[in-house]
């Protein structure tokens, strides 16, 4: 119960209007350390409570706080602008019962008003390292009395390219601060080296790594033979098996809005685009919409992999085959979230076979493989495999006939020397250069 972890009875009604009742296990295993300040590094996946589970504590510790001074106490460092605007969400709920404010600094977003935002001393400021550090340039945002700094999402932060940034932000703050840092992996030599000089003798804490199985969550692989059958079982897919909520991964824009496209024209779908190339408004425009109503299909770039908390969303579908594993698992993270049920249904093309049996080893589990009676192509998965589940190569076939010889081309016959006359000798120069004289 979260009566047992020591919170202020103004977070215990807040949690009790939201109908939290049980802690998730990150967040029983992480509150109290972090209400006693301890540095965490924790590892766990996306969908198992981890913002609450640095978001209380922060509250807790600034409810204890007497000392009101006038710059953010609080930084959480978020790679996405979506995921940042989750947890500012997130903040708001927790803290509705009490006087404690949050801010966002996101790209995307006027830059003035959010040093306007900033100047009203907010108590926690939730931000995306590019634009935190313009904050910082420019003066509207003061990291001077921050007492906790939070760096969410590590995994993928150091993945877009923020390492330097994050250490950056991490020294214009106080160094006697709480650091936590979460992520969804263990890491790789990036995130020890930001282990390493951002925190102090850190707990760690590993729950869940995001190749933790997912029992709730249906993973299936049905084959494609090109891009065409690819968008018809996908139109096939959405009218027939998702009466709800479905977001279609791609692994570029431009595919992102050609699908966007395709699936418009067919009645009685309503669809949404997200990706990169679109601004704030219009990102933000597109996950309130999709939200709303019962039904309804986001197509979206790997920018919707993580911090989108949709609840009910029924199916996830690859359209493209992701990159690496973890990106698997991000993406079919959105759904089957805190323990609801959900399907995955990936579309493997001939030439992406070799990675979908990389993903499988990698997550140490198979995908169920399916066919739709209805869409069947001509590709129904690789013939022959090798033990690793890759397909095995095609060998050049020996031709049984031998290739005809060629012919010798004949040497020149070489020059024959003039025979010398009898009665004649031949002397060689001194030098050995001249050339020979005849004596008769």
């Amino acid at each position: 119960m979260f009566t047992e972890l020591s919170l202020h009875e103004r977070l215990l009604k807040a949690l009790a209007e939201l109908s939290f009742q049980e802690p998730t296990p990150v967040q029983a295993a992480a509150i109290p350390h972090a209400i006693a300040g301890e540095d965490l590094y924790i590892i766990a996946q996306t969908g198992s409570g981890k913002t609450a589970a640095y978001v209380l504590p922060i509250l807790q510790r600034l409810l204890d706080d007497d000392s009101k001074p006038l710059a953010p106490r609080a930084l959480i460092l978020s790679p996405t602008r979506e995921l940042a605007q989750q947890i500012h969400q997130d903040i708001q709920a927790l803290a509705r019962f009490t006087f404690l404010k949050s801010e966002l600094v996101i790209g995307g977003e006027d830059f003035k008003v959010q040093a306007a935002k900033l100047r009203k001393n907010p108590d926690i400021v939730v931000a995306t390292p590019g634009r935190c550090l313009e904050q910082l340039a420019a003066g509207g945002l003061d990291a001077s009395e921050v007492r906790t700094l939070v760096i969410d999402e590590a995994d993928r932060m150091l993945d877009m390219g923020f390492s330097e940034d994050v250490l950056t932000i991490a020294q214009a703050c106080p160094e006697q601060r709480q650091t936590m840092l979460f992520s969804a992996t263990t890491g790789n030599a990036g995130i020890r080296r930001i282990v390493e000089q951002v925190l102090r003798e850190p707990r760690w804490l590993e729950l869940d790594s995001v190749k933790s199985d997912t029992p709730a969550i249906r993973q299936q692989v049905i084959p494609v033979d090109d891009n065409n059958h690819r968008e018809r079982i996908t139109k096939w897919l959405l009218l027939n098996e998702c009466p709800g909520k479905a977001i279609v991964f791609t692994n570029t824009r431009v595919m992102a809005d050609r699908l966007n496209g395709v699936l418009r024209a067919v009645e009685g779908l309503r669809v949404y685009v997200l990706h990169g190339e679109k601004d704030q408004k219009e990102r933000k425009l597109a996950i309130e919409r999709f939200k709303q109503g019962g039904n309804g299909v986001l197509v979206a770039t790997d920018v919707a992999a993580r911090g989108l908390d949709i609840s009910e969303l029924d199916l996830v579908i690859n359209f493209d085959m992701p990159r690496s594993g973890d990106d698997y698992l991000h993406r079919v993270g959105r759904t089957g979230r805190a323990g609801a049920e959900g399907v995955a249904i990936s579309l493997v093309a001939p030439h992406e076979w070799s990675l979908m049996s990389s993903i499988e080893r990698y997550l140490r589990r198979q995908f169920e493989r399916r066919v739709i009676k209805e869409l069947a192509g001509s590709f129904r998965g690789p013939k022959n495999v090798k033990s690793s589940g890759k397909p095995v190569g095609a060998k050049k076939k020996k031709d049984d006939k031998k290739k005809p010889k060629r012919p010798k081309t004949p040497k020149p016959a070489a020059r024959r020397k003039p025979a010398v006359p009898k009665g004649q000798v031949v002397l060689g120069s001194d030098d050995g250069f001249a050339p020979p004289k005849r004596r008769g």
